[in-house]
């Protein structure tokens, strides 16, 4: 038997997960067992499933239980204490973490308590950005009588604000009282107030523990919703069961002034109950449990809140909204708003157009495609947009384009619209459905009822959104954090083609809206083009038939305006010889500028920069030399021979910061150097059996999800609305037949 079972949630929280069970298994103190909560056992079920069970193969402490997704964290953390065999239970949501020896001064001070029920300790909440706002529960350690006591001998107990993360419980004693987390919102309340009132012996420790995440988007008990009225429920179950305990009056009173004080909070706050009808029913609610709970005697505290108080008991709810000032300030907020959009509108261009569009219904049959801000027809916008044209041909498209030149690059029968034109202003006022692999401009307003998609356009080697804060080239190049989050409140959907991107784009962009785990659309074609397709391709972009195509294709440096190669492209191409052929593409952001086309005229290789679809590049190529770039992940999926040419590794990691050691966990060969670069071609350890193993591993853990169905995935997710479960399942890695290279001619 441990000394500590510490209970993990795992539900939706990839991002932070690892971070929380390292913060656990890193302690010094280590005779405790880490029970994680899974929606699934099976591993392939997502992200955390999959941290989970990786986190228990490695380490015997960490053991694995289910509770379904509906039954939410009251019914995790249920589940997780029947499977409990510590003497104390410890509750950490899997997005906080423990700080560094707490389990040892958890021990400490239960021993010296003679092992009390009930252990009290504190937390610090951690804004997910801004850091820490230091210990919350100071007022419990003020006047807190030294070793153990009960609730009538503390008057800061009991209190809803403590959380069942800032406990350690005995197990005997929870299962003795057959403790359990009551369903739905607000449930911590509850519990703490049944646990304080039921313990024989109580104690604290005046420490900080645990490190509890405060998210940006997605905390429902700060989103407006009737899911507030659930505090009514549990006001009434805690009420009723300091009743049936048979409380001294004393403490009643305090369990009753304590949950009416947070009663009358959401009651003020307007942006809880964001509707007049919400709010009228939440307050005479309130006020009939206040009139049937009030204990004998008992006495409104002094001043406004007694005011209140008094004013909930008579139903009075005209009289509580002009005392607490609440129609007035929502009337100013109203009127803020409407001056802050009369100053955007008017910086628009097109703004009356786009003024009286906004005003027409949203046409549900209507969706917006944009790639790389109007650039043409390409990358995951490109992909879902073919799908649905397949699969949901009552969806009237169009494709955002930048000029007429990206216009008539669409395919035959899509409908191209100018960015910034009249129509442009129109589809973007009225379609339900956007998806967009970059963003829309801040001047595009999100209406209720759209559906915005985020298709995402690679897989995050280089640190990326808000995670780009402590590196000011890539941050300057990012623009304000604050725009940033704007636009990630708009997305719906997020696309994310790996479990890898899943967990850094929940960190990069905190935001409320679905991850679908899907696989990249793009990359279907990997899994769908035929071998006279590579053929028809290779003699499109003009490569040598028998010819071995090597693509390079290095990424973006920040710190640079100008297209400057970090390898002499003639110098590699005559180290090669006649055997290869060096296909070349640049990054876009460096098209037409001064140092690409001084490499192209060397005439020694094939320029395909500015061809349309980067995925027929990567099926034409047989081997890809690249640096950093995100093409990397995408060529995977290929199977076929990878080169990291990483000669200012160093140098980038420190400027634009990265996710993981590259150089310590390639797809392939390293070279440091022209001449290793070179030497790998010539000795054939570009394709030799390493390169091979480091491929396999690679893929293993980038194209997890990546078989070929990721856009019917989207369509059928977003414009049909069929849930996850009845997607298609991901084809195991090991079934997928990858798109052949070009056959090769042999060597004499």
């Amino acid at each position: 038997m441990s000394r500590f079972s510490i209970i993990v949630p795992t539900h939706d929280v990839p991002g932070r997960l690892a971070d929380c069970l390292a913060s656990v298994l890193g302690q010094s103190f280590a005779d405790f067992e880490v029970i994680a909560v899974v929606d699934s056992l099976d591993a392939a079920a997502g992200p955390s499933p999959a941290i989970a069970a990786e986190h228990a193969a490695r380490d015997p402490r960490v053991r694995r239980t289910q509770s379904p997704p509906d039954a939410g964290l009251p019914g995790a953390r249920n589940a997780g204490a029947d499977a409990a065999t510590g003497d104390y239970l410890l509750f950490l949501d899997g997005d906080d973490t423990l700080t560094p020896g707490t389990l040892a001064a958890l021990d400490a001070r239960l021993a010296e308590c003679d092992d009390p029920d009930l252990l009290l300790f504190d937390h610090e909440r951690v804004h997910w950005f801004e850091g820490s706002q230091g210990p919350a529960l100071e007022r419990l350690w003020a006047d807190a009588p030294p070793g153990t006591f009960t609730v009538a001998e503390h008057p800061a107990l009991p209190d809803p604000l403590v959380p069942a993360f800032s406990a350690a419980h005995r197990r005997a004693f929870v299962a003795e009282h057959g403790l359990v987390f009551a369903p739905g919102m607000f449930t911590d309340a509850v519990w703490g107030s049944e646990t304080v009132l039921r313990a024989g012996r109580i104690a604290v420790l005046d420490r900080v523990c645990v490190r509890h995440l405060l998210r940006r988007r997605g905390a429902r008990h700060r989103t407006p919703g009737d899911h507030h009225m659930d505090l009514l429920v549990q006001f009434e179950r805690a009420m009723a069961g300091a009743v049936a305990l048979d409380v001294p009056a004393p403490v009643l009173a305090r369990v009753f002034r304590r949950f009416t004080h947070e009663v009358l909070k959401t009651a003020s706050t307007p942006s809880r109950l964001p509707s007049a009808r919400l709010r009228r029913r939440f307050f005479r609610q309130a006020t009939r449990l206040y009139r049937l709970h009030r204990p004998a005697g008992f006495r409104p505290p002094p001043g406004s809140l007694g005011m209140q108080h008094r004013l909930l008991g008579a139903g009075a709810y005209g009289a509580f909204c002009a005392l607490r000032g609440i129609k007035s300030r929502v009337a100013r907020a109203l009127s803020l708003l409407r001056e802050v959009w009369a100053k955007a509108e008017r910086r628009l261009p097109g703004r009356n157009a786009y003024a009286t569009f906004l005003k027409r219904p949203v046409d549900d049959d209507l969706a917006v495609f944009s790639a790389y801000w109007g650039r043409g027809y390409s990358c995951n916008p490109a992909a879902i947009h073919a799908k649905a044209r397949e699969l949901a041909p009552h969806i009237k498209t169009v494709f955002l384009v930048s000029d007429a030149a990206a216009r008539a690059g669409l395919p035959e029968g899509v409908e191209g619209v100018e960015i910034g034109s009249r129509r442009y202003w129109e589809v973007m006022a009225t379609a339900k459905y956007t998806f967009n692999n970059v963003n829309f401009e801040m001047a595009v307003k999100k209406r209720p009822g759209t559906v915005h998609v985020q298709t995402q356009h690679g897989t995050p080697l280089k640190r990326m959104g808000v995670d780009q804060v402590d590196h000011p080239a890539a941050a300057a190049a990012a623009g304000p954090l604050g725009k940033l989050l704007q636009r990630v409140d708009r997305w719906d959907f997020n696309v994310s083609s790996n479990r890898h991107s899943t967990e850094v784009w929940e960190r990069a962009y905190p935001g409320a809206y679905e991850s679908l785990d899907v696989g990249y659309p793009r990359n279907d074609a990997f899994y769908r083009a035929s071998a006279d397709d590579v053929s028809a391709i290779r003699e499109r972009l003009g490569v040598p038939e028998g010819r071995i195509a090597v693509l390079y294709a290095p990424t973006h440096r920040d710190y640079r305006t100008d297209f400057a190669v970090q390898l002499d492209l003639p110098a590699f191409c005559d180290a090669l010889g006649e055997r290869f052929v060096v296909l070349m593409r640049a990054h876009h952001f460096y098209e037409g500028s001064a140092g690409l086309e001084e490499v192209v005229r060397s005439g020694k290789l094939i320029d395909v920069t500015e061809h349309r679809s980067p995925e027929e590049v990567c099926l034409a190529a047989d081997a890809l030399v690249t640096d950093y770039s995100s093409i990397m992940f995408d060529y995977a999926n290929l199977d076929r021979p990878i080169v990291v040419y990483a000669d200012d590794w160093d140098v980038y990691r420190e400027t634009r910061g990265v996710y993981f050691d590259l150089l310590a966990e390639p797809p392939g060969v390293v070279a440091r150097t022209p001449d290793e670069l070179t030497a790998a071609f010539r000795s054939g350890a570009w394709d030799g059996g390493r390169a091979r193993t480091l491929r396999a591993a690679f893929r293993e853990r980038f194209c997890d999800l990546d078989d070929g169905l990721a856009a019917e995935r989207v369509v059928r997710r977003v414009l049909l609305g069929e849930s996850v479960a009845e997607l298609p399942p991901v084809v195991p890695l090991c079934e997928r037949v990858p798109a052949p290279a070009a056959r090769r001619v042999p060597q004499h």
